[in-house]
């Protein structure tokens, strides 16, 4: 009987969740981060490991953009070859960016010998800063948003990307660049779907100078989106993107210059 009482009460709290996304999508921080009303608009760099990981963990933050007119430029660092179909993978990838309504001339995939997908394959660096500090300078970017130190699934290609931008704000830059890391949560919050709203919230509240949490308000777009990736479309994906807490809430941390 106390099970049922609890599988009752988690399916109450889920739903109640979901209804506070798709009805009520506001957030403390919507009204502020780079909000339209506050500032121009802006070129945003999201700068990821693989195809897929715009659609597996950062959808909230693209359908939020999107929406208030901001430009995404999407700066993919692999195509995602550890299985020999990285030309397939990054069809994929222009597939989901256009669900995602990010222009295709907005996104770059690059297929460098020294970026290529794989466990136990460390990243350079100080190359990766230098290939963001020049798609910077072409596009004209004013923020940068990419995986924090633990990338979301702790995979190694997600913390060189965040090593790599790390060390590109450490040296000089010739515009005035904001960075933003999307946080990781533990394994518990990361599958409790859009029950994980309520906490990340609250944490946005305490630390509103830091933390800028984002609810996706069209949550079925990241399932669709993760569809075009017909070749990674496998059950545990597909399971993964119905539980995970990164299909409905971003929680983003500034990444701090002054204490590097």
């Amino acid at each position: 009987m106390a099970w049922l009482m609890i599988v009752v009460s988690l399916n109450v709290i889920w739903l109640a969740s979901l209804c506070k996304i798709l009805l009520a999508s506001w957030s403390p921080s919507k009204a502020t981060f780079l909000s339209s009303e506050a500032s121009s608009k802006k070129n945003v760099l999201l700068v990821i490991a693989h195809p897929d990981d715009e659609s597996m963990f950062f959808t909230p933050t693209i359908n939020y953009l999107t929406s208030i007119g901001h430009n995404i430029h999407i700066l993919c660092m692999s195509t995602g070859n550890a299985d020999g179909i990285g030309n397939v993978r990054k069809e994929e990838l222009y597939q989901a960016s256009a669900i995602l309504k990010v222009p295709l001339h907005q996104v770059t995939i690059l297929d460098h010998p020294n970026f290529q997908d794989g466990f136990g394959k460390v990243w350079d660096g100080d190359l990766l800063a230098e290939i963001v500090r020049d798609e910077i300078h072409a596009k004209a970017i004013d923020t940068i948003i990419t995986f924090d130190g633990y990338g979301v699934s702790g995979h190694c290609n997600h913390r060189d990307v965040n090593r790599g931008v790390r060390h590109l704000l450490r040296g000089a830059l010739q515009r005035d660049i904001d960075a933003w890391e999307l946080v990781s949560t533990n394994l518990w919050r990361k599958y409790s779907g859009p029950i994980d709203i309520w906490l990340s919230i609250l944490n946005a509240m305490r630390n509103s100078d830091k933390l800028h949490c984002l609810l996706n308000a069209q949550p079925r777009k990241s399932y669709v989106a993760m569809a075009q990736h017909m070749s990674q479309w496998v059950w545990f994906r597909k399971l993964f993107v119905s539980f995970s807490s990164y299909t409905f809430v971003n929680t983003l941390q500034k990444i701090d210059k002054e204490g590097f």
